[in-house]
């Protein structure tokens, strides 16, 4: 049986072989209730490990280390057209799932981690989630467990290991590297990990915040497109998904998507600097956090972080706190027997190469629906809210290492083709197109691969 074979037999199987759901569901509720967690809002102090760096403009700490956060202004021309605060984490972090043959099943090794900014303490997260400040030890912490399979990932089997983006309306250029090993030696399971198949976690991507965001970027980037699954088929209850995922081949829409997408890189001439925070007219400091005086998506709030288990147990931070809820969606139809996605081209001001393709919709949370100018998204909203063509629609968080109580909703809508109008940069698309895309640095955002990790089989 192939490697691809495998997966998606693990795909299907949603109660898992070693670890049963309910199982799982019970040991995420049991750290809950005994792992000690304390986070209380602070203020930035002038002789804190953070402090506000007033010559330089920025954020930071005493180590220069982790990130920084600075002022950003968006320019046409002369003009200030958007300004905001920007996390700089320059440093590439791992965000590695170790899979191995466990039973007769392919299972994902996933850990209940903390991160400062959850909203309900535990989600489930890759085998490892660290910054390169963290592995290296700049924190003065333990190494992370399970670090040495990928430090020496060439002695096991590559899944995938490939750098993606993260948020590009909060984060200047972030990237992470994404990396799934298949190992067939017998692993020691802390208490902090368990083995799960990947149907048990797109099952649980049900569950209200339980499925991480990095959990979900590194699924999504599985590369069906590379090995053909000879024996999978009887394990797909949507086979129009089958056939997008093996079967498609438009050839054509791939260089489509580029002549957009570099039309955009070529011939749009704003562009984005880097600035003093003091210098960012709309924002300031007001009750101990960093407000923009316009609507805005977020704000910068700093914390006083007590968490047990962690390598480092006490520190303080930063962190951007959001203001409501964000929607991102995807809109899917069958063509001709293949199920296809509705993507977009979007530019964000923190994005690696200008552009990226993104989900049907992004509606962030200081747009209200009813003010939503856009059509395509308008459309989108009307359906979601009558509950029409839904398949899927689950409230998820963003990050908690960087973000505090940051969820949104992800939904895919099913619709007719030929019900949509597409506006310019908008494209229908096969999943292997996707995922062959997905197999090239910063192509799809993070919030099309969060959507894109969704799908079930059945």
């Amino acid at each position: 049986m192939s490697l691809t074979d495998k997966i998606v037999k693990s795909w299907a199987a949603k109660e898992g072989n070693v670890n049963s759901t309910a199982d799982i569901l019970e040991w995420i509720q049991e750290r809950n209730a005994t792992v000690e967690v304390d986070i209380q809002k602070d203020m930035l102090r002038e002789d804190g490990f953070w402090y506000y760096n007033e010559a330089d403009g920025v954020i930071t700490n005493r180590n220069n280390s982790f990130f920084t956060i600075s002022g950003m202004k968006k320019y046409e021309g002369d003009a200030v057209v958007h300004e905001q605060p920007v996390i700089l984490q320059n440093e590439i972090g791992y965000l590695g799932i170790i899979c191995r043959e466990v039973g007769g099943a392919l299972n994902f090794l996933m850990q209940a981690k903390i991160e400062p900014g959850n909203v309900n303490k535990i989600q489930l997260s890759p085998t490892i989630q660290a910054t390169k400040s963290n592995f290296t030890q700049l924190h003065g912490g333990k190494k992370p467990p399970y670090l040495e399979y990928f430090i020496n990932a060439s002695k096991y089997e590559i899944v995938v290991d490939q750098i993606q983006s993260e948020q590009s309306s909060r984060f200047f250029k972030k990237r992470n590297r994404n990396i799934i090993i298949k190992v067939d030696e017998e692993i020691d399971i802390l208490p902090t990990h368990r083995w799960m198949t990947l149907g048990q976690i797109k099952a649980l991507m049900r569950y209200e915040n339980i499925v991480n965001m990095d959990t979900r970027t590194v699924l999504s980037c599985i590369p069906f497109c590379i090995e053909k699954g000879d024996g999978c088929e009887e394990y797909f209850g949507d086979k129009a998904l089958y056939n997008s995922i093996f079967t498609a081949k438009d050839t054509k829409i791939i260089p489509r998507m580029y002549q957009y997408i570099n039309n955009i890189k070529m011939f749009d001439e704003s562009f984005i600097r880097l600035a003093p925070l003091y210098s960012l007219k709309s924002w300031r400091m007001k009750d101990n956090e960093f407000v923009c005086e316009q609507k805005s998506d977020f704000k910068i709030i700093f914390c006083d972080i007590s968490i047990e288990g962690r390598e480092v147990r006490h520190w303080t931070q930063p962190l951007f706190e959001a203001i409501g809820m964000a929607t991102f969606g995807l809109f899917t139809c069958i063509d001709c027997g293949i199920r296809k996605f509705l993507v977009r081209a979007k530019s964000e001001v923190g994005c690696f190469d200008k552009v990226e393709l993104g989900p049907s919709v992004q509606l962030e949370p200081s747009v209200p629906i009813e003010d939503v100018q856009d059509v395509l998204t308008a459309q989108f909203c009307s359906l979601w809210r009558a509950g029409r063509g839904i398949v899927c629609d689950s409230i998820l968080s963003e990050e908690g290492g960087r973000f505090y109580h940051e969820q949104n909703h992800n939904v895919i809508i099913e619709v007719q083709k030929d019900a949509l109008e597409l506006p310019e940069g908008a494209f229908w698309a096969d999943y292997k197109t996707l995922n062959t895309l997905n197999l090239v640095n910063n192509c799809l955002n993070i919030q099309l691969r969060n959507l894109l990790s969704m799908l079930e089989v059945n």
